[in-house]
């Protein structure tokens, strides 16, 4: 369960993106980003109403983006001094310790696996690429890095997994899980 402080937190995140969601406003925090400026001078360069720029600007400075200072009639805006040190990964979206503890971030993973293999074996090869990928993942851990195999090697452990080795040797060739060369397969290794 999200905590109610944990909430918050996710709800301020989500007010910032939706801030920065319209293209009106990415457009005045640039032009803010290179000098400070009032709403009068932003509705000028954009070629909008004076109200549709104040609008915009209270939006920004409701999620912490902007600050303002009162110069004779207007305010000048400038962004706060940490706006963009943020970065998205760290500030913005949400950090680990907010997820709840029962989200299983293999869960897709280990329903594919499920669905198309039975007592590990494939029973059906699925249509998408990427539940392909994710069984051939799991056909690729039978063979061992650094080691060559001899086709019919391959063959034989390919058939602990599915009837049509053909296939799965093809497969796996293809979708650069495995090298062959003269007869010859092994394993590729990401480095």
């Amino acid at each position: 369960m999200i905590k109610n402080e944990d909430a918050n937190s996710i709800e301020m995140r989500a007010q910032l993106f939706r801030a920065l969601g319209h293209p009106t406003r990415l457009l005045i925090l640039n032009l803010i980003r290179i000098k400070p400026r009032h709403g009068e001078e932003l509705a000028e360069i954009l070629n909008l109403k004076p109200a549709t720029i104040s609008f915009h600007l209270a939006k920004l400075s409701e999620v912490g983006l902007l600050s303002s200072r009162k110069e004779q009639y207007y305010n000048t805006y400038s962004l706060k001094s940490n706006t963009f040190n943020r970065t998205i990964s760290s500030a913005a979206l949400l950090p680990r310790s907010i997820l709840p503890d029962r989200v299983n971030e293999e869960a897709y993973r280990e329903k594919v696996i499920k669905t198309f293999m039975k007592q590990g074996r494939i029973i059906l090869f699925p249509a998408k690429l990427k539940k392909r990928l994710i069984l051939l993942e799991e056909v690729v851990q039978a063979f061992k890095a650094g080691k060559e195999y001899r086709e019919m090697e391959v063959n034989r452990i390919l058939l602990e997994f599915n009837d049509d080795v053909a296939t799965l040797r093809r497969y796996l060739v293809d979708y650069s899980f495995m090298k062959r060369k003269q007869g010859i397969y092994w394993k590729v290794t990401s480095s």
